[in-house]
């Protein structure tokens, strides 16, 4: 074990069987642990107590910090960026990990904590995240990776090994019936991955949903849904406002019966191998498609092909770890500023995993004009008027043409 950890305390970060295993390991080795964990409005956790209440098995006391609130406020800030990852699915694990290594770093930074102790693995994103943030917010803090020491690894090569060790102590690692795959969650989504998951001869299918249900079980009538935004951010469900916790909770509860944001990806992990993952996202899903709709009426085609490559940088920042780092910020603020016009009511349509367009209303900023639209007679764009644009523009094609820098 590592020499710093055996002549300080160590202090863990989240609660899981990697982090009781290690928690467990460190106790025996003489270590002073106290465990820190984060209620995130995990939708698999009954009662978060029950961290506490596993760890405590394990001899280590557990300080949960509540940051539900400020979970409701990443999920606004990765439906804002519209910040989608490899396959498209929503950034729900890395905002996650933001809003966790935020809160329980200053929560241990005033119990005057010297070491983070991450239950994370060596082959996964992570340990990248945990310790970035680490040292971005605690540059003094040291950070040990139980699952990246030799000596570890040698005794406990799994998690087989590592349940098999907290069974001989009486420690259940799994309650009720064992899955055939790992799940971390968070109020934004669940993403499932590891075990049967790992081979891509597994239907993505063989995952029970716990946010809702797959769009084959949803009902089979369409549920309208009226969303409406201020500045990008939606602040009513079906008329009645909402705080954003009150928000994004009812946008699971409704997607999730609807069969919204289940998705399937084999990802680029930041230490460049692939994983493979299910994940479910109904209320990102609902409120991010719904948003979408609202960015299409009110930014120009500069303004979406600048807001898409900020949102592309976000998504990537978010995944890597990189959420406090200045090209993020910058882009943060860039979005704000494009999308600080998206107001207004999105009507919308769950109908079994699709999202139906309805209409738009009280959008003061949109750009669209049916009159200059329409194929009918109106009083809009006079069509006569485009001849000259038409001229204008073959000036240039034909200059490319006789130039011969045309491809044929």
């Amino acid at each position: 074990l590592a020499a710093e950890v055996l002549c300080r305390e160590s202090h863990m970060c989240e609660g899981s069987v990697l982090q009781a295993r290690a928690a467990l390991r460190l106790v025996e080795e003489g270590v002073q642990v106290l465990a820190f964990s984060a209620d995130l409005g995990q939708p698999d956790e009954d009662d978060i107590q029950n961290v506490s209440k596993r760890m405590a098995t394990c001899g280590v006391e557990t300080v949960i910090v509540d940051l539900k609130a400020e979970m409701a406020e990443g999920c606004f800030d990765v439906v804002r960026c519209q910040a989608r990852y490899d396959g498209g699915y929503w950034n729900t694990t890395g905002i996650g990990r933001i809003v966790t290594c935020h809160g329980l770093v200053t929560a241990m930074q005033k119990r005057g904590v010297q070491v983070l102790s991450h239950g994370a693995t060596g082959r996964g994103n992570d340990q990248m995240r945990f310790e970035r943030y680490t040292n971005v917010l605690a540059p003094s803090m040291l950070v040990y990776a139980p699952w990246r020491d030799p000596e570890l690894l040698k005794e406990f090569p799994g998690r087989s090994e590592m349940v098999t060790y907290l069974s001989k102590f009486g420690i259940e690692a799994f309650v009720g019936p064992k899955k055939k795959y790992s799940t971390d969650a968070n109020l934004a989504g669940l993403s499932h991955e590891a075990e049967d998951l790992e081979s891509v001869q597994t239907p993505m299918t063989i995952v029970d949903p716990e946010m809702g249900v797959w769009p084959k079980d949803a009902p089979d009538a369409e549920e309208l849904v009226e969303l409406t935004f201020e500045g990008a951010r939606c602040v009513a469900v079906n008329g009645k406002r909402l705080s954003p916790l009150e928000v994004i909770s009812l946008a699971n509860t409704i997607g999730g019966r609807n069969g919204l944001g289940i998705s399937h990806a084999l990802e680029n992990r930041i230490i460049g191998t692939k994983s493979r993952g299910v994940y479910e996202a109904p209320g990102m899903e609902l409120l991010g498609r719904a948003l979408e709709y609202l960015y299409q009426a009110v930014l120009d085609r500069r303004a979406a092909a600048l807001f898409a490559h900020l949102s592309s940088l976000v998504s990537n920042q978010i995944y890597d770890g990189r959420w406090f780092d200045p090209a993020t910020v910058a882009a943060r603020k860039a979005i704000d500023e494009l999308t600080k016009t998206a107001s207004g009511v999105v009507k919308v349509g769950c109908y079994k995993g699709n999202i139906h367009f309805h209409s738009l209303s009280d959008v003061a900023a949109s750009l669209y004009n049916e009159a200059d639209s329409s194929m009918e007679a109106s009083d809009g764009l006079n069509p006569v008027s485009s001849q000259g644009y038409a001229e204008i523009q073959a000036v240039e094609a034909r200059s490319l043409a006789l130039a011969g820098q045309i491809a044929k």
